[in-house]
């Protein structure tokens, strides 16, 4: 039997650049920064005072109750925001499907980091009595936004966390492909989320030296492919995505926004945070995600490109599109959204693919913005969408995603 084809019949997202889809392409077309100065703690003894945010969160217009907030982290109150506007973009109905083939995969890096923060710290202010509240656990666990849905709609399919670092819901989007691919489910809510704008999250990436500490010019701080770029700017938010068997969504005469194609994965196998530096993983796994996709690479219009706003990360990735696309990457559009959103850690993957499907579904690459001063380095005959979003038929979009530990993903999007 041949692997079942993959469509997205559904979209949700939280991200400081919208608290709905729309809107969120909305402001990536118009190149907005999300980039805000920090007032959930007080930064100023800290080397980074910034980071793109999401503001007036209500959890309550989700079908949060008040009541249960106290038990739920920021990042699954985050995921399930995302997650019911989703489903209400799906048009599924819950009474009419096999809710035993319906599950839950989400992405996320660190989980719910702010919760374990705040029981340590209040373990520490009461004179380390150890008292702590009876959801730190269930609070701090990554796993637990998916429990979280499945427990609401009653999905009792596959249901877990992926975590790999900043490719954490790439691969999640990616298990949700192959599980639906191999019969395994009929519909999966896939993505990510993560809430880290947090005291040890700012402060541990400070000194790893990973964030940019250019507090002077925050909001446009995110400059990927700038020669002054100096490290990336956090983010916060989710993005979730309904997976969904494509007769299964056809019978019910679903909207289709795009196919899932392909995925890929590999390890660098070589460094904790640097990339190799000639980009030889990242060649691989794009190599291995248009292979299972069953294209050639000049089949691809766009790459959303991992695009950290790093010194080192940025050049390799460009080699590696310049070493597996060769001439042909001079045709393609590149950009990274990060230089808007930010770099939501292990939701990243999830929404830059919202950004792969509103290219496809709207013709329009969303730019890199913040862009001023040209990098030695850096091979500007290549079109990096810089600073203005590009009008472009894109029928075929790849999705970049790497991890520190050298974790890779590829995922492959697709006109249908």
């Amino acid at each position: 039997m041949g692997l079942r084809r993959v469509v997205v019949t559904g979209l949700g997202t939280i991200n400081p650049l919208g608290k709905t889809v729309e809107e969120y392409f909305s402001n990536l077309d118009k190149g907005v920064s999300g980039a805000r100065l920090i007032t959930s703690f007080d930064t100023t003894l800290f080397k980074t005072r910034f980071a793109c945010t999401v503001e007036d969160f209500d959890p309550s217009r989700y079908g949060i109750e008040r009541k249960e907030l106290r038990r739920i982290d920021r990042f699954a109150q985050f995921a399930m925001a995302a997650a019911a506007t989703a489903l209400a973009d799906s048009g599924l109905d819950l009474q009419k499907i096999d809710l035993d083939r319906a599950g839950v995969i989400l992405g996320s890096g660190i989980g719910g980091i702010e919760s374990l923060t705040e029981g340590i710290m209040d373990y520490c202010a009461g004179g380390c009595i150890p008292r702590f509240s009876p959801f730190l656990i269930t609070k701090m666990i990554s796993d637990m936004a998916p429990g979280l849905i499945s427990i609401k709609y009653g999905f009792a399919g596959p249901n877990y966390t992926t975590t790999s670092a900043c490719a954490s819901s790439s691969h999640a989007m990616g298990d949700a492909l192959n599980l639906i691919r191999l019969g395994k489910a009929d519909i999966i809510l896939t993505g990510g989320a993560e809430a880290p704008v947090s005291v040890p999250s700012i402060g541990g990436f400070d000194a790893s030296k990973a964030l940019s500490t250019n507090n002077d010019e925050y909001a446009t701080a995110s400059r990927p492919f700038d020669r002054t770029r100096d490290g990336f700017v956090m983010g916060e938010g989710s993005a979730v995505l309904v997976f969904e068997e494509l007769e299964h969504a056809l019978a019910r005469g679903a909207r289709i926004y795009a196919e899932v194609a392909g995925a890929g994965m590999s390890a660098d196998a070589y460094h904790i945070t640097a990339p190799l530096p000639d980009g030889s993983g990242a060649v691989k796994v794009m190599r291995l995600a248009l292979e299972d996709a069953g294209l050639r690479p000049e089949d691809v219009d766009y790459i959303n490109v991992h695009g950290t706003s790093t010194p080192l990360g940025d050049v390799a990735e460009l080699k590696a599109v310049k070493s597996l696309f060769g001439e042909y990457a001079y045709k393609l559009n590149i950009s990274s959204t990060k230089s808007m959103h930010g770099h939501l850690l292990g939701a990243a993957g999830a929404v830059e693919a919202l950004a792969c499907i509103h290219a496809i579904r709207d013709s329009i690459v969303p730019p890199t913005i913040n862009f001023r001063y040209e990098d030695p380095d850096i091979d500007y005959n290549l079109n990096l969408t810089l600073n203005k979003a590009q009008k472009r038929t894109v029928k075929v979009a790849l999705n970049n995603t790497f991890g520190f530990g050298g974790h890779n993903s590829c995922l492959v999007f697709k006109a249908f």
